[in-house]
């Protein structure tokens, strides 16, 4: 079993930045790819960016080289830097960590980008 939890999701105003950060604990053994989804009510879950074991990142087009994943293998840790955020991106951020053939999913961190 793994439990993952997000946080760092706040109220921010355009054009600002925040971290997002996804803590895992439990065993990883098998872990495959670990990614960033955000979701809008009314609207279905989107993935915004993954990384896999191996280091190789994808990224949604969207994303517009504002957004970068990066983890602490040391620290069982996930973190997504937002940067230049946009109204648009107001969402609910869900981390995922993909081990063996299972998804873990966490709670959702709440980013609100408002003047």
């Amino acid at each position: 079993q793994v439990q993952v939890v997000a946080s760092g999701g706040n109220l921010v105003q355009p054009g600002g930045s925040l971290r997002l950060s996804c803590q895992a604990s439990g065993s990883v053994a098998g872990l495959k790819l670990m990614g960033w989804y955000r979701q809008t009510p009314g609207k279905q879950r989107e993935l915004v960016t993954f990384i896999s074991s191996r280091g190789i990142k994808n990224y949604a087009t969207f994303v517009e080289g504002r957004f970068t994943i990066s983890r602490d293998d040391a620290k069982n840790t996930l973190y997504l830097q937002l940067n230049n955020l946009k109204p648009e991106d107001t969402a609910t951020y869900f981390c995922n960590y993909m081990v063996g053939d299972i998804n873990y999913w966490g709670e959702g961190t709440l980013v609100t980008v408002s003047s």
